[in-house]
């Protein structure tokens, strides 16, 4: 699964999300796309200084400020289970 971090380049909140989410990438199988919201406006204008925002490759939010790591793996435990019934 593709997640993605929404935050600024100065933000330690964002740089303490990002480095947490390192730490469990492998382990936890996903990616992850960073999108800085001061380099677009629609971005800066719907998080403003609400930043980290963690979402899942739907747009969905799991979580914002602080790594969630409980709903992390379990958007993931459930994103795995609906694409094995697909199949």
């Amino acid at each position: 699964m593709r997640l993605r971090l929404y935050g600024r380049a100065y933000c330690h909140l964002c740089e303490e999300m990002a480095g947490a989410l390192e730490r469990l990438r492998e382990e936890l199988r996903f990616s992850v796309e960073v999108f800085d919201v001061d380099e677009d406006r629609e971005l800066e204008s719907r998080f403003g200084e609400r930043v980290p925002v963690l979402t899942d490759d739907t747009g969905a939010e799991i979580c914002h400020y602080h790594l969630d790591e409980t709903r992390l793996r379990s958007v993931l435990v459930d994103a795995r289970g609906e694409r094995g019934a697909m199949r």
